[in-house]
């Protein structure tokens, strides 16, 4: 692949943040670029697809546990507690993600890549996708 590209994902902060994707990680030249971490505002980037996702409760669900009972400062270097890992485990299986092979389309259920833990923060967490790994991202709070 020769050419890259660059996606800002919301680069001015001004979406209104009811958006919640995933990005597949694959060879595609392009890369998702994101803030992501609360307050702590680190930058991310995948290369992969972009996956729209509908789950309004589900992004309530992370911005609640990632605004609310981490105070929305980013969980870099935190150690997570069974409990919290749940709950997390619990929010993103709830995601429903959609597959197609050109004919009939299926939901799945994506899964929290705990192999991957150390890079969850908010609005950027490691899923297992029925296409292979990702990240769930959705805006930040900062």
């Amino acid at each position: 692949m020769g050419t890259r590209r660059f996606v800002f994902l919301d680069p001015d902060g001004t979406s209104g943040g009811g958006w919640l994707y995933v990005v597949v990680e694959a060879e595609t030249g392009v890369f998702y670029q994101h803030q992501y971490g609360g307050t702590a505002c680190r930058q991310g980037e995948v290369e992969g697809f972009l996956v729209p996702l509908v789950g309004p409760d589900e992004l309530d669900a992370l911005r609640e546990l990632f605004e609310r009972h981490f105070r929305g400062a980013g969980t870099r270097d935190h150690t997570w507690q069974d409990a919290e890992r749940d709950r997390l485990r619990e929010i993103v299986g709830a995601v429903r993600y959609w597959t197609s092979d050109g004919t009939t389309d299926e939901p799945h259920v994506l899964r929290l890549d705990e192999s991957r833990m150390r890079e969850a923060d908010e609005a950027w967490v490691p899923v297992s996708t029925p296409d292979g790994p990702g990240v769930l991202l959705w805006h930040n709070s900062d």
